[in-house]
């Protein structure tokens, strides 16, 4: 489902999210988001095969914003401004861009640095183009009970919380990986699509729910006791 797409069901139910989405501002489509939580996409890992071989000293050389040291790193750092992205450009004439929001944007970007490449001599092309990675994010808004959701999803969740703060969830159908956090935050990789995304976050959204961390009202009980004694003592002072 494009960002632009109209909803197709003329009654379909719709609820208005607060602040941006990737389904832009106003209504979400609840029979493709029940939740009513779109993931916005952080970033988009594109690759592309110029079809030639390059120097890479050339390029680094002759192009702006290049960074090239084969001692550290076998590839040419290039970067643009618009779209925000990075190149990482092989040798062999085989490209990763990254840093894209959406997939027209890693597109554009992939078709700029080809053709920045071409402009220093090279027979570049645009073949083979292919999003190889979408990462996703979102937030629940509520605290969620990492021990128990670990506990109870075992084959799929691993939580070492000395290790790294977020429950890691390995999910198969979309083979997705998810960081859950006790905030509420999730982030989501390994998509090929924005559906991949968008169904495995509506997957984990009722496990979510049901490990949410819900207040200790023994907390607001131990509050007011302690408050009791500090009231009581101003109540008993003189009046200035």
């Amino acid at each position: 489902m494009g960002d632009d797409e109209p909803m197709t069901d003329p009654n379909a139910k719709a609820v208005t999210v607060a602040g941006p989405s990737d389904a832009g501002d106003g209504a979400v489509d609840l029979s493709v988001h029940p939740s009513g939580i779109v993931p916005q996409l952080q970033n988009i890992v594109a690759t592309v095969n110029l079809d030639c071989k390059l120097d890479l000293k050339t390029i680094a050389f002759h192009a702006r914003n290049v960074e090239y040291n084969p001692k550290r790193f076998a590839a040419a750092i290039m970067r643009i401004r618009a779209p925000k992205t990075t190149a990482l450009i092989f040798s062999s004439g085989k490209m990763v861009c990254t840093g894209a929001k959406t997939e027209a944007l890693a597109r554009e970007a992939a078709r700029k640095y080809a053709k920045v490449i071409s402009k220093l001599g090279f027979p570049a092309q645009f073949k083979d183009f292919k999003i190889q990675n979408m990462v996703g994010s979102c937030d629940v808004k509520f605290p969620i009970r990492l021990e128990g959701l670990a506990w109870s999803h075992g084959h799929f969740a691993q939580y070492e919380p000395e290790l790294f703060p977020g429950l890691i969830y390995r999910m198969q159908m979309p083979k997705i990986v998810l960081l859950i956090f006790v905030s509420g935050k999730i982030v989501l990789t390994g998509g090929k699509n924005r559906d991949d995304i968008y169904k495995a976050f509506e997957n984990i959204y009722p496990v979510l729910t049901e490990f949410r961390k819900l207040p200790n009202p023994n907390d607001e009980d131990v509050l007011a006791q302690l408050a009791a004694p500090s009231a009581a003592g101003a109540a008993a002072l003189p009046a200035p």
